[in-house]
Parts: structure tokens; C-alpha cells; sequence
């Protein structure tokens, strides 16, 4: 009897859960407002991410997408023009010590640039930032310089 009930608590609990989920979801519908303010219109120039989503002064931004062993987060932005766009934030880094499964990540306070915009071969009517370049503030990860420069997707 009792595993019967607990079955039971379960299924409606489960229950609730998908129905909470498909009110919210319907709820910022097409009327709504759109589901992230970052999401860039025609006009602006974007930063593209590794699942070829294009964002304007996004929060936060994977740069290993591989494994997701590097992320900016707390991303400030003061500067976002078609020249380029500046933020502060902190890139969290795993360690990978002794392997990057048992790793920690570390927290390393950096500017973030953006620049190099140009036609996104995806959209070519949408200009995208081809280059990001951090610099670390304080400490670094082992092995990184003091300024790190990546070429972006396209």
C-alpha cells in the first residue's frame, strides 16, 4: 500500500510540474515579450556563440564549448557599437587537476573586447564581431597571457 502511495504522490507531483511548465511556456507566447532581451535584431551587430545563437550584450558566454571547461559570466557591458564592445565580468576556468573531470574552476576577473564585425556567412545581412579579446585584470589561468585573443564563429 505503501509504495502505492508514493507512486502515486509522484505522478501527480510530476504532474504539476509539466502543467506549471506548460502554463509558463505559453504564457510568453508570440504576444509576449521576447524570451531573452539580449536577442539581437536586424540592426545591431552580434555576438555569435558556438550554437550559432546571436545575442547583444549577452549575461554570460561559453568559450570552451567542447566541454564547457571555460564560461564568462557576469558579463557588464559598457560599450556595444558596430567599432566594437567592451564588458567586465569573470571567466570561470576548471583547473583540470588532476583531470578536468575532478577539476575546480577558478574564478579570473577579465575586460572583455569585442571587434574585427563583418557580414555573419549564416546571414550575411547580420554583421557579427569576428574577435574577442580578454585580458585578465589580476591572475591568470596557467599557461595564459595577460591579454588572450580568439577568433570567433562565423
Amino acid at each position: 500500500m505503501r509504495a502505492s502511495l508514493v507512486g502515486t504522490t509522484v505522478t501527480l507531483a510530476a504532474g504539476a510540474l509539466l502543467t506549471a511548465a506548460v502554463t509558463t511556456a505559453a504564457a510568453g507566447g508570440p504576444a509576449g515579450p521576447p524570451a531573452h532581451p539580449a536577442h539581437a535584431g536586424a540592426t545591431r551587430t552580434v555576438l555569435v556563440d558556438c550554437l550559432w545563437h546571436r545575442t547583444v550584450r549577452p549575461d554570460d558566454f561559453i568559450l570552451a564549448c567542447g566541454d564547457g571547461n571555460s564560461r564568462l559570466i557576469g558579463l557588464h557591458w559598457s560599450r556595444w557599437t558596430p567599432d566594437g564592445a567592451v564588458a567586465v565580468g569573470v571567466n570561470m576556468v576548471n583547473d583540470c587537476k588532476p583531470y578536468c573531470a575532478a577539476g575546480r574552476f577558478r574564478a579570473y576577473p577579465v575586460t572583455v573586447r569585442l571587434d574585427g564585425a563583418k557580414p555573419w556567412k549564416k546571414q550575411p545581412g547580420v554583421q557579427h564581431y569576428t574577435r574577442m579579446s580578454l585580458t585578465y585584470q589580476q591572475d591568470r589561468p596557467e599557461g595564459f597571457q595577460q591579454v588572450m585573443t580568439y577568433p570567433l564563429w562565423d
